[in-house]
């Protein structure tokens, strides 16, 4: 019975001190975490999207050419509207799978509005499923890096 208690009463302040250090981050920039929308874990929500081929069977390759031409127009605008903020396609896979987007939003509406001006999609050569994803509210701050380790635009 003493050895019980003993041993619950350990695991009791044990687990009280796991949260204690939870709350306690000494590097928290509230400036940074407000501006960039975070919650108190660092986290906010955002849209998900993969990207798979789409119904559209196109057979000239001319067209396919300015479709994709335009799917990565599409891609740089909405990169440089800050609203698009992961872009980046897959490998060879069974599953039809070709590329993914995180949107800078949480509204589901707004992004499929915005999947609409990407001429691959529109024309059905690509298809995409949205998700409601949790992530670190950090993650649009990687853009800033991503253009001075590139020796070659896309």
């Amino acid at each position: 019975m003493i050895k019980t208690t003993l041993c619950l009463g350990v695991l009791g302040i044990l687990w009280c001190g796991g949260v204690t250090a939870q709350t306690n981050n000494l590097n928290y920039d509230k400036a940074l975490a407000d501006s960039l929308g975070a919650d108190e874990y660092g986290m906010k929500s955002y849209i998900f999207v993969i990207l798979k081929t789409g119904p559209a069977k196109l057979d000239d390759k001319q067209q396919i050419s300015a479709l994709f031409r335009g799917h990565l127009e599409n891609i740089n605008r909405l990169v440089e509207q800050k609203k698009l903020i992961v872009a980046g396609p897959f490998g060879k896979n069974e599953r039809g799978y070709r590329g993914l987007f995180i949107f800078d939003s949480k509204d589901k509406a707004e992004v499929e509005a915005m999947l609409q001006t990407d001429p691959a999609i529109k024309e059905k050569l690509l298809e995409a499923e949205l998700f409601d994803w949790y992530g670190s509210a950090a993650l649009p701050t990687y853009l800033e890096a991503s253009g001075r380790v590139a020796k070659k635009s896309p």
